[in-house]
């Protein structure tokens, strides 16, 4: 059965570096994907842009929003930008509730984002709980509500940029090898972070590793590694 995938991410470039073989993944198998930027990262992850001469927060705004859509385009998937600001990211009830509804509209069946703390971006930790508490809101936690509510999504946290600083520990590695080229196309539209594509490559080659050996698979060349912040149900194991 075809499947929705929601990734919600702090800032615009977030799902590409840590999640586009996910989202490519889906698409390919004739499933949606969505995207959720709560903020460009205007002010703290645009230092490029900002090198500029004469530049300003609405121009570099509308740049990541560019790289975003192109990124997005590549993989597939449809970009909802919420342009809430960065450092700090903030969310009140009326961005939550906006957030809770798009949920309700979507009805992932799987959402992914943040780990739950990183000590050296604060607004990680904020896109998590604020996903986590959206997804609540949506499902009714899981019982009979005055709201309207979906069937509780899977929760997937990806990978952070320091793993083992973050308290992220994986229990699910993603072949992405075979949508890779797809995951390097939206790595080149985000030309605001640039830097960080050969970190990601080389990631997502040290997770290929990982997986190999835990499975056995040879031809696995490329994977993302997330993991589970709820428990799985299954009929059979």
């Amino acid at each position: 059965m075809p499947r929705t995938i929601l990734v919600v991410s702090a800032h615009s470039a977030d799902f590409v570096w840590r999640a586009a073989g996910a989202i490519a993944t889906v698409v390919e198998s004739g499933g949606a994907a969505h995207v959720v930027a709560l903020s460009y990262g205007e002010r703290g992850e645009s230092g490029e842009l900002w090198k500029w001469p004469g530049q300003t927060e609405q121009r570099v705004k509308e740049i990541r929003h560019g790289e975003a859509q192109a990124a997005a385009t590549a993989l597939g998937a449809e970009l909802h930008a919420l342009d809430l600001g960065d450092y700090p990211l903030v969310l009140d009830a009326g961005a939550i509730d906006r957030l809770t509804g798009l949920i309700r509209e979507l009805e992932p069946h799987l959402i992914v984002t943040h780990a739950a703390r990183d000590p050296f971006n604060p607004d990680h930790a904020v896109a998590h709980d604020a996903t986590v508490q959206a997804r609540q809101l949506a499902s009714g936690a899981g019982v009979a509500s005055a709201f309207e509510t979906i069937s509780p999504p899977e929760l997937l946290l990806f990978e952070p940029h320091q793993p083992e600083l973050c308290g992220f520990v994986p229990t699910t590695f993603l072949d992405i090898t075979a949508v890779w080229e797809k995951k390097v196309a939206a790595m080149e539209a985000m030309g605001a972070q640039s830097y960080l594509r050969q970190y990601y490559s080389e990631r997502a080659e040290h997770r290929a590793n990982h997986a190999r050996r835990i499975s056995g698979r040879s031809e696995i060349r490329y994977a993302e590694a997330f993991q589970r912040d709820l428990p799985v149900v299954v009929d059979t194991l």
